[in-house]
């Protein structure tokens, strides 16, 4: 799976599944240009990986930033290969509290409204901004976040799961609109997989996720990063509108 000579642009690239996906890219010979709101965690991460990377301070939930970092990269480089929409936040809740007759509490509208930013209009906002260059070069790959729950949905996840079953429509869309472009358009749908986030978690809650995963254990940044080197070389040249599930074999939900 040889990237040399791409061009690959990871959002939410500081940390995490980001940050591993950067390091796997960069392995396989691509120059990797990530983009995150930690600008000292972005660093870090180029340091980590040394002259084949470039971070940039972008707010993807602002269409105008993102353009400005896209013509930035392409006026750099002078191609885009690959765009990897990676970045996401949450903010769980149940719809609404309810116990003998009372409502307790819900879903606030700014935490509905915040993951909807990030996770759905980011997406499509980096997408817009690279499909151009993409079609122009008449080739590219775009490979979107999703998640296991967008598919099997989760108990107070209303908002992040909204988000991860849009990013699959978008996927389908996508590699509808743009495959007479050269460009495939896929997306990965992880399992509990060990970032720095979950590895913060009780132990309690970390066996439960071991026990419902069937290989019995977590995943790790790595694997997703798999996946994403896949899906993005021409070993997968023929693959479009998919969503790969990398998840140890799981299905969540009540």
């Amino acid at each position: 799976m040889n990237m040399n000579g791409k061009v690959v642009l990871i959002t939410g690239g500081a940390a995490g599944i980001g940050q591993a996906t950067a390091r796997r890219f960069a392995e396989a010979g691509a120059t990797v240009v990530i983009c995150d709101l930690n600008e000292s965690a972005g660093l870090e991460t180029v340091r980590l990986i040394g002259e084949k990377a470039t971070f940039y301070p972008v707010n993807v939930t602002s269409r105008a930033d993102v353009q400005t970092w896209v013509e930035a990269v392409f006026a750099r480089f002078g191609r885009i290969d690959v765009l990897i929409n990676n970045a996401g936040i949450l903010r769980d809740g149940q719809l609404i509290k309810f116990k003998e007759g009372q409502l307790l509490g819900q879903m606030s509208e700014s935490d509905f409204d915040a993951v909807i930013s990030v996770n759905l209009k980011g997406v499509f906002n980096c997408t817009q901004a690279v499909a151009p260059f993409m079609a122009r070069q008449g080739s590219g790959v775009i490979l979107n976040a999703t998640s296991i729950v967008g598919l099997d949905g989760n108990f107070g996840q209303t908002n992040y799961v909204a988000t991860k079953s849009g990013v699959v429509g978008l996927t389908k869309v996508w590699s509808r609109e743009l495959g007479r472009f050269g460009i495939r358009v896929n997306a990965v749908a992880p399992g509990f997989i060990a970032t720095e986030m979950i590895a913060a978690m009780p132990e309690k809650i970390l066996d439960g996720m071991k026990a419902r995963t069937p290989l019995g254990r977590l995943g790790q940044p790595r694997d997703i990063a798999n996946a994403y080197l896949f899906l993005a070389s021409d070993e997968a040249s023929f693959i479009t509108g998919e969503t790969l599930r990398v998840d140890g074999g799981i299905v969540v939900g009540t």
